[in-house]
């Protein structure tokens, strides 16, 4: 596995911040905007729907990494050869409101299937948040185990933050039910990274606790660029201001 040294980096220093533009947008106009205002805003990397097209168009356009999110494994493979740098089973909020559920056994079999096709890129993989805490902690043993890179567990819709703002978004982000998580440990892998990943490492294990948040919504929901490049700027500065007062995950 390889990804870019700026992308380790904020996830060592638990500064990485993804900007999502959706699972389900194929808009290339729309796209454009956002995946621009999150390198202008100063965020890590970009999470962009698996097609070969906007992968073509995100590379022109950022040096940032990309990734890309499906839950096909057979859409990865031109994306991949398009550029992607990473990619990931998940984003299933978009499935959710189609009474679309994924339970374990479908995710751990999806991950089975993506890797027999793309055995070296990195992988994340999401937890789905229907789950009972146990089984999300059964399930991210076993999709490790499996082959992924990084395990995403999704956030919390209810929680209450304590501040408002950005920083109120980035703790919601970070809250139940995936926030547990943070304790999963399997030998090599330990900690979490964007709303709650876990990172897999062989080498070194990487201390429990947040290494980044990913937002969607708040950037996707923003009709002009300018707009979206001043909350991605807000959401850098709000999380390192979450760092240094160690907000609970």
């Amino acid at each position: 596995m390889t990804i870019s040294p700026m992308l380790q980096n904020a996830l060592d220093g638990g500064q990485a911040l993804k900007i999502i533009s959706g699972l389900n947008n194929f808009e290339i106009d729309r796209v454009a905007a956002i995946i621009k205002a999150a390198d202008r805003g100063g965020a890590t990397f970009v999470d962009i729907a698996a097609d070969p097209n906007l992968v073509r168009m995100a590379k022109q356009l950022v040096s940032l990494p990309v990734c890309v999110s499906a839950v096909e494994p057979e859409l990865f493979v031109a994306s991949v050869n398009a550029g992607a740098d990473l990619i990931e089973i998940g984003n299933f909020d978009s499935f959710y409101a189609q009474g679309r559920q994924f339970e374990a056994a479908e995710v751990l079999a999806l991950t089975y299937a993506t890797r027999a096709l793309l055995p070296t890129i990195p992988l994340s993989v999401t937890v789905p948040h229907i789950l009972p805490l146990d089984q999300q902690v059964h399930l991210a043993e076993a999709l490790v185990k499996a082959g992924a890179n990084f395990i995403q567990t999704e956030g919390g819709t209810s929680s209450d933050p304590i501040h408002s703002g950005s920083l109120g978004l980035i703790e919601k982000s970070r809250a139940h039910p995936g926030r547990r998580l943070r304790d999963f440990s399997c030998g090599q892998c330990a900690g979490a990274l964007c709303i709650g990943l876990v990172e897999c490492d062989g080498s070194s294990a990487i201390a429990a606790g947040a290494s980044g948040v990913g937002v969607g919504s708040a950037i996707n929901k923003l009709d002009s660029e300018v707009a979206m490049v001043a909350a991605v700027r807000s959401l850098v500065e709000a999380l390192a201001t979450v760092k240094r007062i160690q907000v609970s995950v």
